[in-house]
């Protein structure tokens, strides 16, 4: 995304709290993000900022969407940015390594429940409160409680019938007053399940008695001089009065829903959907539906809810949804008018009209731009006056010296980028000589001849290098096929970069700075490339072969060993026996030097006899 992307929709960002979520040009999310202010936080990613990590702009780089859900507080917006991190696994978030999730205060569903922290919900009937983004918080609310309310904190299985056998003992916790002891029935049940009922309504917000205890227990430290301690008191009071925050995501009133909502305008509707899990917001969505013309919202609703419950997997036993609809599955459904759930149906009809709104915004403004790639292409195509999109671009090169070892390469270019494994060299077979059309011609009806017969797709463009004498060539071959009405062939001359069209002869000049002719440069220098570095390998491999590779004895790599110390074959001949012996062994230059005096001896032999003959 760009600074003047980001212009167009800044108007759309609302500066309430929420999570934001980049994506790319296919819909994946890039990276996940919270915020006390969407807009705020989302106007730092652009303008010129120097300070801004090499990651963070790439991220930006490669972004083409923006998407937002608006949520009611900032802590509401740290547990679903963690729900759907995990979700997801966006490329450029931090990940957690340790899978670990938010904390929860656990009742257990036994008899002399105990009390303790969580990470997992387990269903087993157990009493479960949060879940709470700091664990720090969460432990100072436990130990408050323990002081209140002395609990066991053992495992034992306390059934009437093991207390009354005598089974177990009494420990430390009961000497330093943490427990009462009712593993030797010293406390009853229901006493102890009073103590529950205070605690559960403490975690509810019902703690008006607790907090004048505290301050009268602070009152009187302060009296009795104990600064430290009724320190430590407000401490605790604060993180009391604080933990248990109105919030729509850590909600002690709304378990496990699903809430829908509906906007919809003449031809499209737009379906919000939450899903909440122990009171949490995990996972949202807004799903687009074209509408028939006798489509009301009651109709779209019965239709969207079933098909995404059984897409996101979700069995919540209540639905809350704006106005009353009937579905096949036997769940509760819910339009609040008040509470809780009144808050959560609110927060999704607030974040699909910003959805549509967002929507209308993009649709005007035509936000997505072309790629530096589609422009190029587009290009290219109305300077050649092609019909089709030239995705798929191949250029052919020949490349010989003096006739020796001919040699030709196409270079193929797709989405206006070198696509490098589908490269072709080629050893020129029926043309002998320094015959450049000829051997253009073979190779392109060899190219393309196969890409027939294996039924691989055809390229737009073929760029040939060269005048027209190569271009003249290479259509023999497309002829031959029949591919003339199938392909647009060009050739290009390097001295004027004219390029020549098969049954123009009057070239076209592109603009020196156009990108279509840079396009085309890189496609006949790449080609241009790719055929001189095969030439120069094989050119290179049949000198060892036919020098040093005869010696009988010295195979590929002493007549490299060699070549790399003294550098030709010429410096080799004028080398001394104890220079050779030193870098491949006494047996090596032996073999080396006896061969070059019987090949001179050989070159010697017909110039005597010329000289006797006269």
């Amino acid at each position: 995304m760009t600074f003047d992307d980001y212009k167009q929709l800044s108007d759309t960002l609302p500066l309430q709290p929420g999570v934001y979520r980049f994506l790319d040009e296919d819909g994946t999310i890039l990276y996940v993000g919270k915020a006390k202010s969407l807009k705020n936080r989302v106007s730092s990613y652009f303008g010129e900022r120097k300070d801004m990590p090499f990651k963070t702009r790439t991220m930006v780089k490669h972004a083409r969407h923006l998407e937002f859900t608006i949520v009611e507080t900032e802590a509401d917006a740290l547990l679903l940015e963690n729900s759907l991190i995990k979700q997801h696994q966006p490329r450029y978030n931090v990940m957690l390594k340790d899978g670990k999730s938010y904390s929860y205060l656990c009742i257990k569903n036994e008899r002399f429940p105990r009390v303790f922290i969580t990470r997992q919900v387990i269903r087993d009937g157990s009493t479960y409160f949060g879940p709470y983004t700091s664990k720090f918080r969460l432990k100072i609310i436990l130990d408050l409680i323990k002081q209140l309310f002395p609990l066991r904190t053992c495992n034992l299985s306390l059934t009437e019938e093991n207390i009354a056998a005598g089974k177990f003992k009494i420990c430390l916790e009961y000497h330093i007053k943490n427990c009462y002891g009712p593993c030797e029935g010293l406390e009853d049940e229901a006493s102890y399940n009073e103590k529950i009922d205070q605690i559960k309504n403490m975690l509810k917000g019902n703690f008006g008695a607790v907090i004048q205890h505290f301050k009268k227990e602070m009152q009187q430290c302060a009296e009795n001089l104990e600064f430290e301690k009724a320190q430590q008191l407000k401490n605790k009071l604060a993180a009391f009065e604080d933990y248990q925050s109105k919030s729509t995501v850590v909600s002690t009133t709304v378990r496990d829903v699903d809430v829908f909502s509906i906007a919809s305008d003449e031809k499209e509707a737009y379906i919000n959907y939450l899903r909440v899990v122990n009171g949490a917001l995990i996972h949202i969505h807004t799903q687009e539906l074209v509408k028939n013309l006798d489509d009301d919202e009651r109709d779209l609703l019965e239709y969207a809810i079933p098909v995404l419950r059984e897409r996101f997997d979700s069995f919540a036993p209540e639905i809350i949804v704006p106005l009353e609809v009937d579905i096949a599955e036997k769940v509760l459904i819910t339009v609040p008018k008040i509470g809780d759930k009144k808050k959560l149906l609110e927060l999704s009809e607030k974040n699909v009209q910003y959805h549509r709104l967002q929507k209308r915004r993009d649709e005007a403004s035509k936000t997505r731009k072309q790629t530096p790639a589609e422009r190029i292409l587009r290009t290219l195509q109305n300077d050649l006056q092609m019909s089709d999109l030239p995705m798929h671009i191949e250029c052919f090169d020949n490349s010989n010296m003096q006739g020796s070892n001919p040699v030709s390469s196409c270079v193929v270019f797709k989405n206006a980028k070198p696509s490098k494994r589908d490269y072709r060299h080629y050893h020129v077979k029926t043309v002998e000589g320094p015959n450049d059309f000829a051997s253009m011609e073979e190779v392109v009806y060899r190219r393309y001849r196969r890409l027939l017969d294996e039924g691989q797709p055809l390229p737009q463009l073929v760029v040939i290098d060269g005048g027209k004498g190569q271009l003249s060539a290479a259509m023999n071959s497309i002829r031959a096929l029949g591919l003339e009405d199938k392909l647009t062939v060009i050739g290009i001359a390097k001295k004027l970069e004219e390029i020549f069209f098969p049954s123009d002869s009057v070239p076209l000049h592109i603009n020196k700075k156009s990108e279509s002719l840079k396009l085309i440069q890189q496609a006949r220098n790449e080609a241009h490339r790719f055929a001189i570095s095969f030439h120069r390998d094989l050119r290179s491999k049949n000198f060892l072969g036919t020098e040093l590779t005869d010696i009988p004895g010295i195979g590929e790599k002493t007549a490299q060993k060699l070549l790399q110390h003294f550098s030709s074959v010429k410096k080799l001949r004028a080398a001394s026996f104890a220079e050779i012996a030193t870098i491949a062994g006494d047996a090596v230059a032996k073999k080396v030097q006896g061969y070059f005096e019987s090949s001179a001896s050989d070159a010697e032999a017909p110039h005597k006899a010329s000289e006797e003959e006269e």
